[in-house]
This record gives C-alpha cells, structure tokens and sequence, in this order.
C-alpha cells in the first residue's frame, strides 16, 4: 500500500470548481437573466436616453416579429411587452446547443416626466425596437420674464 502526501490545497481547488460550476450554471448566465420556470416572462433590457424635449429607448428583440410587440403609455409608465414563438423541432433533428430564449417578455419602466403618447413614434429595424417618446408640454421646462412694475 502506498501512501499518499496529505495536500490541503487539494479538497479547495476542488471545492473552486464546484462553486464555479455552481455560479455557471444555477444563476445568471451572460446572456442575460433567465426565464422563471423555462418558459416565464424574461426581463427585456432597455437603453434609455433623454434630451431637452424626448426620451429615447431601444430594446433588443432578435428573432421578434412587429406585430408580436405590444407597446403601451399610461402617464409617465412605459410598458414593453410581446412574444417570440419557439421554432418547430424537425422529425430527426437533434440538437446539440440550445441558448436562445423563447416565451413572453414584458418590461415597464417609470420615465421621470410624462410624455405625450399621440406624438410618440416606434421604429422597428434589424430587431431594434427604437420608441421616441415626446416629453409632455407640462414636463418642458420653461423660462419666466421677469417684467418691472408699473407705478
């Protein structure tokens, strides 16, 4: 029988990979949050941007058509919600890799002011959804004169 040289760095390395392992695949992937239970609502990352008179936000929807999406305003609240559909699994197809989320999405988010949803636009170009919301007339800020007064 031989014996082996006791390494108590031996049981730690291995106790890094399990917790590595752990992380990779129980919580968030890079791809961004998953899906609750598989085919839950995933959370849809947004780009938000503001100038003087607009906010600007772009959603990444790849591999979702237009009319899957629903947009909708209500005061300050934008809501972002829709659909991409699985594709149909061919009879003797065998996947190796499958990463691509599928399932409904929504996102609402508080704009800091309202806007005004008659003049809101949305763009939908190589799976960018672009919405270009006007800040309501209220929300603009706007300059008093100040006048002498009249003895």
């Amino acid at each position: 029988m031989a014996i082996d040289r006791w390494d108590p760095f031996r049981e730690v390395v291995s106790l890094r990979d399990a917790m590595n392992a752990l992380f990779q695949e129980s919580f968030i992937r890079p791809s961004g949050p998953p899906a609750q239970g598989g085919a839950g609502t995933a959370l849809l990352p947004l780009d938000v941007s503001e100038n003087e008179n607009e906010y600007v936000v772009k959603a990444s929807l790849p591999g979702v058509k237009p009319e899957d999406v629903q947009i909708t305003i209500h005061g300050d609240t934008l809501t972002i919600q829709g659909e991409s559909k699985l594709e149909e699994e061919k009879k003797g197809e065998h996947w190796h890799l499958r990463e691509r989320r599928f399932g409904s999405f929504q996102r609402a988010i508080s704009l800091p002011t309202p806007v005004d949803s008659d003049k809101s636009q949305a763009t939908f170009e190589h799976g960018v959804l672009t919405l270009t919301l006007p800040k309501s007339e209220s929300a603009k800020p706007r300059q008093i004169k100040v006048g002498a007064v009249k003895r």
